[in-house]
């Protein structure tokens, strides 16, 4: 089933919206400033490819995770949540698309503060 829901998600935004994170990487890796939210922004661009079968968890809440989040939100976070929040609202219109369009919305959550989120297979 995760298979199935994978390949639909492909044909349903999910390509493009990984191929976004991998854009926000590339010009992350660019800059010498945007190099440490270079690896995150790759884990999440291959978690954003095959959603499903994966979960996002919380790992660490400090000081330092929350202003690079707010690095990571003014320079990456805002368009990539907005990329999603597009495509969730689209998906959302029709019934088939309603599990897509909630897994666009977590990721539109994620593409606003991902340093302290960890993804995990789901057991």
């Amino acid at each position: 089933m995760t298979l199935i829901l994978n390949i639909l998600w492909l044909i349903f935004g999910g390509l493009a919206m990984a191929f976004g994170w991998l854009l926000a990487a590339c010009i992350m890796a660019i800059t010498i400033i945007g190099l440490p939210w270079v690896p995150g922004a790759l884990r999440i661009a291959g978690y954003t490819l095959l959603p499903f079968g994966n979960q996002m968890q919380d790992s660490s809440s400090n000081p330092v995770s929350f202003i690079a989040n707010v690095i990571w939100f003014v320079f990456a976070g805002w368009w990539l949540a907005l990329g999603h929040l597009i495509c969730a609202f689209l998906l959302g219109i029709t019934i088939v698309g309603l599990p897509f369009a909630w897994a666009h919305l977590k990721l539109a959550r994620l593409s606003l503060a991902p340093v302290g989120t960890s993804i995990v297979p789901i057991t």
